[in-house]
């Protein structure tokens, strides 16, 4: 008792439940109780400080469920003002209704996040849907944007919450993850920031995502013949880190996705760790090449077949309660469950996509 006692002085009175809820800062919107969950199949990424590519913002806009103005890696520390600059003519300029816009600000530990928040908020905060915050360590990265959020809103007189979005890049993030989540209503979601991630654990791979060829099981030796050629199995390097995403996010009631894949090329590749993500449960990943957009397209979006089976067990089930059998195979209300994420999904895409509506047989107007 004494040990529990001396650990609740430690941590100092609990904030009640009831002011999770409550603004950080007077005048500042009031905190979303459930996130909007909308498509996001790929969050599209371009460096804010390119003229070239700001020009090109409607047309990319078009063709990516997020489009994410870059301010942090890729961008070089002479450019960081450039791109901020960049971030706030594109803000300025959106009317996008189809596409949602997202900047990454540089990490907390550097002399240009401050700005970039200050910049995103109250330059073009009416048109930001999330903030990105890269190398987020624990919930306390979390509070401190959270309240400067809040008070920038007040100060710009923003009308809706801007949402954050948190990328798991060092050991202590992942160890934190669940707190991470947690830590605040702003929170919309968590990327997977492998290359970052694999250099703090002293991984030894300088691949961004995806296996690696050491990272396999062998069979066991022949009985026959000791000697004989013993298959091998490369192994996901991400699997673990990736559930352990998924699940904090989803008892969050926020978003996971996967981050990027280095190998632009290697298109088979990145199908495979984006499919690999879609399956344990990440709802997108990261674009940071055009010929990915479609890879993300294709992988995020239910396949057909999967859609008819979905609606079928969902028709064949009533009221979704006991078994039956369906193709030979047993559907249960376990079976409901999981054929209503695939239906909601492909219902959310349907009603913005016609071609995929077609595809899936449902009204695009639904």
């Amino acid at each position: 008792m004494s040990s529990l006692r001396s650990l609740i002085v430690d941590l100092g009175p609990m904030r009640s439940p009831k002011d999770f809820f409550r603004p950080l800062a007077v005048g500042a919107p009031e905190p979303l109780r459930e996130i909007r969950v909308r498509p996001s199949r790929m969050i599209h990424f371009f460096p804010a400080s390119n003229e070239k590519m700001v020009a090109k913002v409607p047309d990319m806009a078009s063709n990516v469920d997020v489009l994410l103005a870059n301010l942090e890696d890729g961008v070089p520390a002479a450019d960081k003002e450039a791109a901020r600059a960049g971030l706030v003519e594109v803000g300025r300029a959106w009317s996008s209704d189809h596409s949602q816009l997202w900047t990454r600000v540089n990490s907390l530990d550097s002399p240009w996040a401050h700005d970039d928040l200050v910049a995103a908020v109250t330059e073009i905060g009416d048109a930001l849907d999330v903030i990105m915050i890269p190398k987020v360590e624990g919930a306390e990265d979390i509070h401190y944007v959270d309240r400067l959020v809040a008070q920038m809103e007040a100060k710009a007189g923003i009308s809706r919450p801007i949402m954050l979005h948190a990328i798991l890049e060092t050991a202590s993030g992942v160890a934190n993850v669940e707190e991470i989540c947690q830590a605040s209503p702003r929170m919309q979601g968590l990327s997977l920031g492998p290359a970052d991630l694999a250099a703090n654990r002293r991984m030894k791979t300088t691949r961004v995502g995806g296996g690696h060829p050491g990272y396999l099981v062998r069979e066991d030796p022949s009985a026959d013949d000791a000697d004989a050629p013993r298959p091998t199995y490369q192994q996901d390097l991400w699997h673990y880190t990736i559930a352990r995403m998924v699940d904090a996010c989803v008892a969050a009631g926020i978003l996971p996705f996967y981050g990027p894949f280095g190998d632009i090329k290697d298109t088979t590749a990145c199908e495979d760790q984006f499919r690999n993500a879609y399956l344990l449960g990440c709802v997108g990943a990261w674009s940071l090449h055009p010929v990915q957009i479609d890879i993300a397209k294709r992988v995020f979006s239910p396949d057909p077949a999967d859609v008819a089976h979905a609606r079928r067990v969902i028709e064949a089930m009533g009221d979704g309660t006991g078994a039956l059998m369906l193709d030979g195979k047993m559907e249960d209300d376990a079976s409901v469950k999981q054929c209503h994420v695939i239906l909601s999904l492909a219902e959310e895409l349907a009603a913005r996509d016609p071609e995929l509506a077609e595809r899936y047989g449902l009204d695009a107007a639904r």
